[in-house]
């Protein structure tokens, strides 16, 4: 039995690479595995299920492969494409996952994120992803047409790479208080997530115990994944891309 965990590809047509890579991951690695868990930022950029262009025809069908082989996939919203729907999810055979969850991961109850919402210091982001998260708000983004989203979705991209520039290191990371408070509300002493694109594993401490915050990497120029099997410490893992 073994387990798979994957975020922050950030799909796109200008990096085909990376599809590639994450379609020859796929072959390799996650067919007839117990669960693959992909936790956020899965595509650069999501404005709808109706858009379905080529790459996210190709991606899903290649999931839905996998999820034939008997793999449950998971799939959790990040904060460029928390547009991602039930429609692609069944064409996909996945299904979509709350941000957070706990699971039990071979005994050990795990808390899974995105991570965008534990960086608290970054005050102006969250009220964006408090906003972006809101049902009407996505209501009211869907009903626009297609070439709206699109355009939408460029000049969001543009703002947020121009914002990010002139924010300092320690504002785009996660606050160590915060990870503790999520790990305490949920009572639990592991803790996986992406979005900050530092992959590491942390050794902390919640509800008064020795705890971890493992950290999964961006494929960028590696492609990361965390395997966890029964009785096995967590392994995160890289190949060049």
């Amino acid at each position: 039995m073994t387990t798979l965990f994957i975020s922050d590809l950030h799909l796109e047509e200008s990096r085909p690479d990376i599809t590639e890579a994450f379609l020859a991951f796929l072959k390799d690695k996650a067919m007839g595995v117990e669960r693959l868990y992909i936790l956020g930022d899965f595509f650069e950029a999501w404005i709808g299920d109706d858009e379905r262009t080529p790459l996210q025809e190709t991606v899903a069908a290649a999931l839905k492969e996998v999820s034939e082989t008997g793999t449950d996939i998971f799939l959790m919203h990040g904060n460029r494409d928390f547009l991602i729907g039930e429609d692609f999810c069944n064409r996909a055979g996945a299904t979509l996952l709350d941000d957070p969850t706990v699971v039990d991961l071979y005994g050990t109850p795990t808390l899974l994120m995105h991570g965008d919402s534990l960086c608290t210091a970054d005050v102006e982001y969250q009220k964006f992803r408090a906003n972006m998260r809101n049902p009407q708000w996505q209501q009211m983004i869907l009903a626009r047409p297609l070439e709206d989203r699109q355009q939408m979705a460029r000049q969001l991209r543009e703002i947020s790479m121009a914002k990010n520039q002139g924010k300092a290191e320690t504002i785009m990371d996660v606050t160590p208080e915060e990870v503790v408070k999520e790990m305490e509300a949920h009572g639990v002493q592991r803790l996986i997530h992406g979005h900050t694109h530092r992959p590491a594993v942390h050794e902390l401490q919640a509800n008064g115990q020795d705890a971890r915050r493992i950290v999964l990497g961006d494929w960028d120029q590696y492609v990361w994944w965390l395997e966890v099997e029964p009785g096995k410490e967590p392994e995160l893992n890289k190949a060049p891309l």
